[in-house]
Order: C-alpha cells, then sequence, then structure tokens
C-alpha cells in the first residue's frame, strides 16, 4: 500500500507539473472581452491534440500490456498534464472565477469520499460490475472518438456540448469515476492479498490517475455549464 501511495503521488506530481508548465509557456489569452489571436488558439489547440492523442494511446498500451512500464505510466503522465493544462487554461479564460481550483478541490474531496465510503461500508466487488463498469468505460471512450470524428466534419451531437445531453453525460461521466476508484481500491486491496509484485503499484498509481483525471474533466464541464 506505502508503494501505490508514492507510485501515484509520484504520477500525480508529473500531470500537475507539466499541466502547470503548459499553462505558463503557452500565449496569455488576454480577458474574455477581448479575442483571442490565432497563436494563441493554435498553440492551446495543439498542446491538447497532442497531449490528449498521446495521452490515450499510452493508456491503451498500459492498459493491455502483460508487464507494466514505469516509463510508459510517467510518459502518460507527462502527456496528460500537457492536455489538462491547455484544457484548463481554455476554462479558466472562457467561465473564470477559480473554475479550475474549484475542479481540482472537487476531484480531491470525491477522491476521499469514495476511499472513505468503500473502507467503512465494506464494499465488495463483484465481476458483473467489474464488466459494467468496464463496459460504460469503452462505451464513453467510444462515445467521445465519435464525436470528434464528426467535429471533423462539422457536424456533432452535442455529447459533450454544454446543453441538456453535455450536462447529463457530464453526470454519467463523474459517476463513472467514482465507480473507476472503486475498481481501483479494488485491485489495490486484492493485489495486497494475492501478494502481486511490487512492481504492480505502477499499474495501481497508472489506474488511479485515469480516475482521478477523468473524475476532474467531466467536474470542470459540470461547473462551466453550470
Amino acid at each position: 500500500i506505502d508503494s501505490v501511495v508514492q507510485k501515484t503521488g509520484l504520477a500525480l506530481l508529473v500531470v500537475l507539473v507539466t499541466a502547470f508548465a503548459t499553462w505558463v509557456l503557452t500565449p496569455d489569452l488576454g480577458s474574455p472581452d477581448s479575442a483571442l489571436s490565432s497563436d494563441a488558439i493554435g498553440q492551446l489547440s495543439a498542446a491538447m491534440a497532442v497531449g490528449g492523442l498521446g495521452a490515450f494511446a499510452l493508456s491503451m498500451v498500459n492498459s493491455f500490456k502483460r508487464v507494466i512500464s514505469p516509463a510508459l505510466v510517467l510518459a502518460f503522465c507527462a502527456l496528460e498534464g500537457v492536455a489538462l493544462g491547455a484544457f484548463s487554461k481554455f476554462f479558466d479564460y472562457q467561465y473564470g472565477g477559480g473554475i479550475v481550483i474549484q475542479a481540482v478541490i472537487g476531484t480531491f474531496a470525491a477522491f476521499a469520499g469514495t476511499l472513505a465510503a468503500y473502507r467503512f461500508f465494506d464494499i465488495q466487488v463483484s465481476n458483473k460490475f467489474r464488466m459494467f463498469v468496464m463496459a460504460a468505460v469503452f462505451g464513453m471512450v467510444g462515445l467521445s472518438i465519435l464525436e470528434l470524428i464528426l467535429s471533423a466534419f462539422n457536424a456533432q451531437l452535442g455529447l459533450f456540448g454544454f446543453g441538456g445531453l453535455g450536462i447529463v453525460t457530464a453526470l454519467v461521466g463523474l459517476v463513472l469515476g467514482v465507480f473507476m476508484l472503486i475498481l481501483d481500491f479494488d485491485f489495490v486491496e486484492r493485489g495486497v492479498a494475492d501478494g502481486l509484485p511490487e512492481r504492480e503499484s505502477w499499474r495501481a498509481a497508472f489506474a488511479l490517475t485515469v480516475s482521478l483525471v477523468w473524475i476532474y474533466t467531466n467536474l470542470l464541464r459540470l461547473l462551466a455549464i453550470f
């Protein structure tokens, strides 16, 4: 458990450092009343695209790799941080009001609340629940890819917009993120009980980082909508 805590702390530190660096190194967006420059939009879009696609590719590799690679986990965290830094900066420019800080605090509150509920209520994870969560995660990922493809042809379903459908998908995504945390806690608990190699703590750290990023992005969207 100590190893999982240390590895997860390191993974989140990499995400935060690269996100902060991306925020600082990309052009200042100015005030919401001023027009965005094409250079600023281009750099933010490039950071989100490169970071997001790179992190997605590495997340697939890390998810199905038989022997977890610490270097690939940290590379995923770095790319995820680049995407989150640009993503958060745009939302901060668009909506302000400390929305990014609120989302960060809310994310860690969700983590603490889920961990407390998992321990206090002694939640047991069944195979059916595990399969349901994994199917829902891949379903959300599939919808995200579909929306991305449609947007390239100027046609969107509005699943991740700011209308009623966007609220529903953000709420579903938030709940799904909490379910993902429960699976992560169960993996750690079973790993300790089964005597998994210490190296597997990197897999747990990767999973926890993915879940926290998932919760953060959906919470940020909800705050923006509200």
